[in-house]
């Protein structure tokens, strides 16, 4: 199994920053994507931001283009989620995923949640 901790949220005004963390742990895994999703009282869960863990390459949501970065440390197996010039429409809470193999399987695991208020 692996497990994910995000830490980072909070309460930021319009036009602030927040970055987010992921870590992720266990026994004998190898991790395929990590990525972020987020998501509001009574809507689906949205994708924001994924990166592909050999090679680095990312991909984004429209609505995050230009203001949000997300970048990894293979070491500690962390993702990271640099939010900027953060809108109110922004708000959610965010939840960190990764795709990983585990015995020659692949799951896909979730963390479970840190909230992000911005405020008008």
């Amino acid at each position: 199994q692996v497990q994910l901790v995000e830490s980072g949220g909070g309460l930021v005004q319009a036009g602030g920053s927040l970055r987010l963390s992921c870590a992720a742990s266990g026994r004998s895994f190898s991790i395929s994507t990590m990525g972020w999703f987020r998501q509001v009282p009574g809507k689906e869960r949205d994708f924001v931001a994924r990166i592909v863990w050999s090679g680095g390459s990312t991909d984004y949501a429209d609505s995050v283009k230009g203001r949000f970065t997300i970048s990894r440390d293979n070491a500690k197996k962390t993702v990271y989620l640099q939010m900027n010039s953060l809108k109110p429409e922004d708000t959610a809470v965010y939840y960190c995923t990764a795709n990983a193999r585990v015995l020659a399987v692949y799951y896909n695991y979730w963390g479970q949640g840190t909230q992000v208020t911005v405020s008008s």
